[in-house]
């Protein structure tokens, strides 16, 4: 379901004529207009499709968007985190992304999450980090933050990524760190591995 809910500044102003005490001195005044030139809509439990040539590619959903009307820098917010889920062009689910926070910039054609993001891909990959950018036109995903990359075999510590969104094509600018995963045998327990990692 989706709701919006804006903040039309005449609505605001009609009730404010009405009321003598609703402006009690410049400054208030002046706070008031600020307001009310803020363009704002709120939605709730949001699912957005972006297509490429009649296909679907990627599906975002969040419970909160906050759609920013600034002619200078339109952008969404999802200040209560989203889910990006990215589809090739059979249909089929290649990864998904998911973060506490996130940014739209419509114009840059950009997505930028914070804060516990989480990219796993359908073959096993899975990246940490704490800020990653999504490019929509170029469908390519790159950070410059802390990273770690979980394949089958081994985990990649390390600093910068710049990959498809689809995991492939992925290099890490800056290695640290490199542990195998040693993997359970007869039922056993894996023991797993260290490795001197530096602190991020």
């Amino acid at each position: 379901m989706l709701l919006l809910r804006q903040f039309p500044a005449f609505f605001t102003l009609l009730i404010c004529l009405g009321l003598h005490s609703c402006i009690p001195d410049v400054e208030e005044a002046a706070r008031l207009e600020a307001r009310l030139n803020d363009q704002i809509e709120i939605a709730h439990g949001i699912t957005t499709y972006y297509s490429d040539s009649a296909l679907v590619r990627v599906v975002l959903k969040a419970p909160t968007m906050e759609n920013l009307l600034d002619p200078k820098d339109p952008r969404k917010l999802f200040p209560d985190g989203l889910r990006v889920t990215f589809i090739d062009e059979f249909g089929d689910t290649t990864s998904v992304l998911t973060a506490k926070d996130g940014v739209y910039r419509e114009r840059q054609n950009q997505v930028v999450v914070r804060d516990s993001v989480v990219w796993q891909s359908t073959e096993g990959q899975k990246l940490e980090t704490d800020e990653l950018t999504w490019q929509d036109d170029e469908e390519r995903i790159h950070t410059d933050r802390f990273v770690v990359i979980t394949q089958p075999d081994f985990i990649i510590y390390g600093y910068g990524l710049e990959a498809k969104q689809d995991f492939s094509d992925a290099k890490v600018n800056q290695v640290v760190g490199r542990v195998p995963v040693t993997r359970p045998r007869d039922g056993q327990p894996s023991d797993g591995a260290t490795s001197n990692i530096p602190p991020r």
